[in-house]
């Protein structure tokens, strides 16, 4: 298969960046290939309007999320735990994308809003294969509570940080599996 080429790439980050430091209005196409360090007429080539670019973020995202819910349905400690363990914000490729296209669904872009849905549905399902449907929106909301208190965090992390926060959520789950 081939490379993809690396302007394209180049591209396809600086919107990415864009998105999360300014927003999804300053994400224009101009700004873009200004922070890409391409001309406009070499963003047109790989991505001919705002659109295109949005429609590869979101296979991006879906991409690295799937491979995220392959990791986490083999976890041999669990989905559940692996939910959790991996729910601490670390600047990861996901991590990333999914900030900036949280950005795209804050204006009520329909097509984010679709795909972070099937996301989040394929995550809640591994997590109830592995504790019941019952226990499983609990673990999600333990896992999205860590992770936005994590990325929001400022100023130094407390006594064991979110290591420590992470132990107790799992010493949790062991209590509620019961």
């Amino acid at each position: 298969m081939p490379r993809k080429p690396v302007a394209r790439d180049a591209v396809l980050d600086a919107f990415e960046s864009l998105l999360i430091e300014v927003g999804e209005r300053a994400a224009t196409l101009d700004a873009v290939a200004r922070k890409a360090g391409v001309s406009k007429g070499g963003l047109l080539y790989h991505f001919p309007n705002k659109e295109a670019l949005i429609a590869v973020l979101l296979d991006r995202l879906e991409g690295l999320a799937k491979a995220d819910a392959d990791a986490m349905a083999s976890a041999s400690e669990g989905a559940a735990a692996y939910f959790i363990r991996s729910s601490v914000w670390a600047d990861t490729p996901l991590d990333r994308v999914i900030v900036a296209a949280t950005r795209l669904a804050e204006v009520a872009h329909e097509e984010t809003r679709r795909r972070f849905a099937a996301i989040q549905q394929r995550w809640l399902d591994e997590i109830a294969a592995d504790v019941g449907p019952g226990l499983a929106r609990a673990v999600l909301y333990m896992g999205d509570g860590l992770y936005f208190n994590a990325m929001l965090s400022v100023g130094p992390a407390p006594e064991g940080g979110a290591a420590a926060d992470v132990e107790e959520l799992l010493a949790a789950l062991e209590r509620l599996r019961r």
